[in-house]
């Protein structure tokens, strides 16, 4: 089945400024979002799709939905990919590019954009009785037009709500490689030559997690020759392990990647270029509330993703992309800086849109942190722990000087600590007015070697939410 878009009619206007709207965050024009699927690179754009209620506020009626960046900062929705059918409403999935053209797709020049994705059986009236399946669409035209594959499903029912297929190549040998949610706290591996025909490989299990698997290699960091997958969930918990095409072997985990209260449902990026080489994550930032917004729900900011060895061993590290600082309009920097109670250095700074960075050589007696909005971050070293919106997270590294990153926008505080090795996602509730910004220490003076705070303008442009031409 081929969609054809016409020149759509001009949307509603949206100037993306509301004041419940993040502005360095990716939302919807308008309506419902949740997990973002089919995260791909191709001919200079990154391609987010998501989980998406075209005509309504609240979830229901999914169908992808669809935005692109040349940045990974400004986004730009376009029109919806892919749409119900009579097997069902359009739940989670990937994307890839076909470069060998082995699902024999490919119609010009470029590569085929291949989406596979759940076909939720008995979600809609159309599709009562139907099971839930995997399908494939594919684009030969950078994602602008899809065709649904005249075969579908690929993959027929297995069990229960079998969903959410994360597909990979595995260049060792030369074929691809799904992940996919069965029931419970069961996933499987499959394996196909062409995207078409699917042969099982493996049942594994993460205690506790369930849906939307991530699947994917990383070196380990300082030494490019030492390879690991990692093997993740929606609620962020993850394996670390080896993969010979054949078996994945856990060897550690499982180890959470957030612990905050809102961050689910995360995918990587395919086909970012080896110059490049990152690996990239987006997550939905479940569970927000948007009073009298045209939108609901948001995403999290794009992280790079690092494996790294520690002296608990391999973990994974989340930290900011690079390209936020094109958004960066002012700094305030403080070096060597002394903060008693009751003082505040930041209290001149009004933006709330900010990136802000701390270093604290820390002894026993440090209890610091900041006020952001009216909402309180807080650590304590005696117990070392950091708090946040009823959240405790202990830090789990033992170097004496403690890195923190924050991101503020409107909508959401994402924290960082020690380098992204524990990371805490929280959605807010605007307050108006705004209160200030501030650093505190209690107990005793607090010494900071560094704070950086910078102030950041909106992602939003005028083209923002129109069609492509």
């Amino acid at each position: 089945m081929s969609k054809t878009i016409a020149n759509p009619p001009p949307a509603e206007a949206v100037d993306y400024q509301e004041s419940g709207r993040p502005q360095f965050h990716f939302t919807a024009r308008r309506n419902w979002l949740n997990d973002p699927n089919g995260l791909v690179y191709c001919a200079g754009e990154y391609h987010l799709f998501f989980q998406h209620n075209p005509t309504d506020n609240n979830w229901g009626n999914m169908t992808w939905g669809h935005a692109v960046s040349a940045d990974l900062v400004t986004w730009r929705q376009i029109e919806d990919a892919i749409e119900p059918d009579h097997l069902g409403t359009i739940y989670s999935g990937s994307a890839v590019i076909d470069h060998d053209n082995t699902a024999g797709f490919q119609t010009g020049a470029e590569p085929t954009i291949v989406a596979m994705y759940t076909a939720a059986g008995g979600s809609s009236p159309e599709s009562e009785g139907q099971p839930f399946t995997q399908c494939l669409a594919y684009s030969n035209d950078r994602g602008r037009i899809w065709t649904k594959y005249a075969r579908n499903p690929v993959l027929p029912h297995v069990v229960g709500e079998n969903r959410d297929p994360k597909v990979i190549w595995y260049a060792p040998g030369q074929f691809w490689v799904m992940a996919l949610f069965l029931d419970g706290e069961s996933f499987a591996l499959f394996t196909s030559p062409n995207l078409k025909r699917w042969n099982r490989i493996q049942t594994l299990s993460i205690p506790n997690s369930s849906e939307c698997p991530d699947f994917f290699p990383m070196t380990v960091q300082g030494a490019p020759d030492e390879e690991r997958w990692v093997f993740a969930a929606a609620n962020s918990h993850y394996l670390i392990g080896r993969f010979d095409g054949a078996v994945f072997t856990e060897i550690a985990g499982p180890y959470a990647m957030d612990f905050g209260s809102n961050f689910y449902a995360a995918q990587t990026f395919s086909d970012i270029p080896p110059a490049d080489g990152r690996r990239i994550q987006i997550g939905w930032m479940a569970g927000g509330v948007y009073p009298g917004m045209p939108f609901n729900q948001q995403m999290t900011f794009p992280t790079e993703m690092t494996l790294r060895d520690t002296p608990d061993g391999l973990r994974v590290f989340r930290s900011p992309v690079s390209e936020i600082a094109l958004l960066v309009t002012d700094r305030s920097e403080w070096r060597d800086l002394s903060v008693s109670p009751g003082e505040n250095p930041l209290s001149e700074i009004s933006s709330d849109l900010l990136d802000i960075e701390l270093e604290v050589p820390l002894d026993s007696s440090a209890v610091f942190g900041f006020r952001i909005g009216g909402r309180e971050i807080r650590y304590a070293h005696q117990d070392q722990t950091i708090s946040c919106l009823g959240r405790v997270a202990r830090r789990e590294s033992a170097e004496p000087v403690m890195h923190l990153r924050i991101l503020a926008d409107r909508t959401s505080l994402e924290i960082f600590v020690d380098g992204g090795r524990s990371t805490l996602s929280f959605c807010v509730t605007p307050a108006d007015p705004r209160p200030s910004l501030e650093f505190f220490a209690e107990g005793a003076p607090v010494r900071v070697s560094s704070l950086l705070v910078r102030t950041l303008r909106s992602s939003w442009s005028e083209t923002s939410g129109e069609f492509p031409l």
